[in-house]
Parts: structure tokens; sequence; C-alpha cells
């Protein structure tokens, strides 16, 4: 039996709207007319990461492109940076996520490791003194 067909990327922006709110996770701009969601991998392809929801976030056209294949801890410290409101709990929400599939899942090798950092990064990064 074949598993389900993944979402188009239609009804995936839908779900990660209802799932994280209708902000860009990097700089905090609302989405609009003007501002137009786009699907961001937390873990980038090139970096091994899959094509599953758990490892889309929404981002502003910018911000997207501006991360390239940027970590997603430096670059949310880059945000911060610029003044811009990025969202840690929603990454760090989407890192746990990501992990949680992959340990359900199986597989993904190569996105293990890059996700375990990560998350030791954001975990050092926001914790209470």
């Amino acid at each position: 039996m074949r598993p389900p067909a993944a979402p188009d990327r239609t009804r995936r922006r839908e779900l990660l709207l209802q799932r994280d709110g209708a902000t860009c996770v990097w700089c905090g701009r609302p989405f609009g007319s003007l501002v137009q969601p786009t699907t961001e991998h937390v873990v980038p392809r090139v970096k091994g990461g899959p094509s599953w929801l758990e490892n889309e976030l929404l981002a502003c056209r910018r911000c997207n492109g501006q991360r390239g294949h940027q970590a997603p801890v430096a670059w949310l410290e880059e945000c911060a940076r610029r003044g811009w409101a990025p969202d840690p709990d929603r990454l760090l929400r989407s890192l746990v996520a990501l992990q949680e599939a992959v340990g359900r899942r199986g597989g993904q090798r190569r996105a293990r490791p890059y996700l375990d950092r990560e998350l030791r990064r954001l975990r050092r990064r926001t914790a209470p003194p």
C-alpha cells in the first residue's frame, strides 16, 4: 500500500498558517497583500533536510531569500542584530517536532547531526542565566 500523497504547496501553506500563525518566523512581519508567506526549510535540503511539513516554517520572501542555506540559529541571531523580531520559541517548537518526526520515521542520516547541533545551540541561547 502506498503512503498518502503529500499536500500540495497551497495546502502546505494553509497548514503552516494554522500551525504557526500569520507572521514571519524571522522578522515578525505579518503576512498580507504586501508580505507574502513562503515555505522555509528549517534544516535546508542541501544539508539533508527532508521535505516534510515538520521541516517547514513560513517566512517572508525577504527573509527566506537572505537566509539562503545559513543555519537557523545563526540566522535567528542575525535577525535579532538587525532589530527584527524573530520568534525563537516557534523555531524551537519546529526543531523539536522535526526531531520527533525523524525519530518516528527514521532515516535522515545527514540531517540528524545538523538538527541536534541546532537544538543545542538554540537551547543554550534561550536558557535562563
